[in-house]
C-alpha cells in the first residue's frame, strides 16, 4: 500500500514475538521502520528485512513520526523509556491491568510523553496486520485521530474507547475473562464425559449448541445489568443452583477439580441466600 498522509516514520522499541510482528507489520505496508531490543538479535532479524537498528531507546524514537512499544510489562515500559524524550505521540502496546495503565499514563504525563495512547492487542501473533483483528485504544485521542491511518495496518479494526487509560486493558481483561472461561468450561465438560466414556470430539457438536444460545442470552443480561432489573420470568437462581449442584457433583465423582464449577454454584447459592432466588440468573452480579 502506497504511504500518502500517514506518518512514514515509526520506531517500534521491543521486539518480542508481537513487537517484531508491528514491525514486520509495518515495514510491509512501507514505513521506514526503526527498531531496539535489549538482545541484538532481534534486531539484527528486523535490521535484515529493512529496519534501521538503534543502539539505544532514545536513539530509536529521536526524529520519528510514532512509537510504538510492546515490553513484557508496564515496569519495564517506565524502565526502557527512562531518560528517553520525544514530543510525537507514544502508544504503548504492553500488557496491563486497567490500574497498572493508569499508573503508567501518569508516569508518561510527569516525565513529558504529552501524546501517549494505552493499547491492547485482541489478537495473536498471526494475526497481526490481518483484516479480521482488532486492537482496542484509549488515552490521549488527538493522538490517536492524528496517527489511526498508520495503525490501521496494524488490525482491521482500531477501537478507540475513551479518554480514561484503564479502558483498553479494562476491555482486554473483560473479553479474555469470557474466551478463557468458555475454553475452561469446555475441558472441564469433556473430562467428565470422558469419565463417561465420551470422547471430545463426540461432545462438541452438542456444546456448540450449548454456545449458540449465549450470544442472545448476554444481550438479555447486560440489559438487566444496566438497567438492575432481574426478571425470573425465564429462569431463575433457585432453579439454576439445582443443576449447578449437578455440575459439581459429577465432577466430583469423575476425580476432577471442580474449583470452576463451584465458584459458580457458590456465587448463587449466595443469591439464593441472600432472598433473590426468584430473580433471573443476571441478578449474581449484584453478589460479586
Amino acid at each position: 500500500m502506497t504511504q500518502q498522509h500517514n506518518p512514514v516514520s515509526v520506531a517500534v522499541v521491543g521486539l518480542g514475538p508481537m513487537g517484531a510482528a508491528l514491525a514486520r507489520t509495518l515495514l510491509d505496508a512501507g514505513l521506514r521502520v526503526t527498531v531496539w531490543n535489549r538482545t541484538a538479535e532481534a534486531a539484527k532479524v528486523l535490521g535484515s528485512l529493512g529496519a534501521s537498528v538503534a543502539r539505544t531507546p532514545a536513539e530509536a524514537i529521536d526524529g520519528v513520526d510514532l512509537v510504538l512499544v510492546c515490553l513484557r510489562d508496564h515496569a519495564a515500559v517506565r524502565e526502557v523509556l527512562d531518560g528517553a524524550r520525544t514530543v510525537t505521540a507514544v502508544v504503548n502496546f504492553s500488557s496491563a491491568t486497567p490500574d497498572q495503565a493508569r499508573a503508567t499514563a501518569e508516569w508518561a504525563r510527569a516525565v513529558g510523553f504529552d501524546n501517549y495512547v494505552t493499547a491492547a492487542i485482541m489478537v495473536p501473533v498471526p494475526l497481526i496486520g490481518d483484516r479480521e483483528s482488532l486492537i482496542l485504544y484509549s488515552g490521549n485521542e488527538a493522538a490517536y485521530r492524528r496517527h489511526h491511518a498508520t495503525l490501521d495496518h496494524l488490525a482491521g479494526a482500531g477501537d478507540f474507547l475513551g479518554t480514561d487509560h484503564g479502558l483498553a486493558p479494562s476491555f482486554d481483561v473483560g473479553m479474555l475473562e469470557v474466551f478463557f472461561a468458555g475454553l475452561t468450561s469446555f475441558v472441564h465438560a469433556a473430562a467428565v464425559m470422558k469419565h463417561s466414556g465420551v470422547a471430545a470430539q463426540k461432545f462438541l457438536p452438542y456444546a456448540l449448541s450449548a454456545l449458540s444460545i449465549v450470544p442472545a442470552s448476554l444481550e438479555g443480561v447486560a440489559r438487566d445489568i444496566d438497567t438492575s432489573t432481574y426478571s425470573g420470568d425465564e429462569d431463575r437462581v433457585a432453579m439454576d443452583l439445582a443443576a449447578l449442584e449437578h455440575i459439581v457433583e459429577a465432577g466430583r465423582a469423575a476425580g476432577l477439580d471442580t474449583s470452576l464449577a463451584e465458584s459458580m454454584r457458590n456465587l448463587g447459592a449466595r443469591t439464593v441466600d441472600a432472598g433473590d432466588g426468584d430473580l433471573g440468573w443476571s441478578s449474581v452480579f449484584e453478589h460479586l
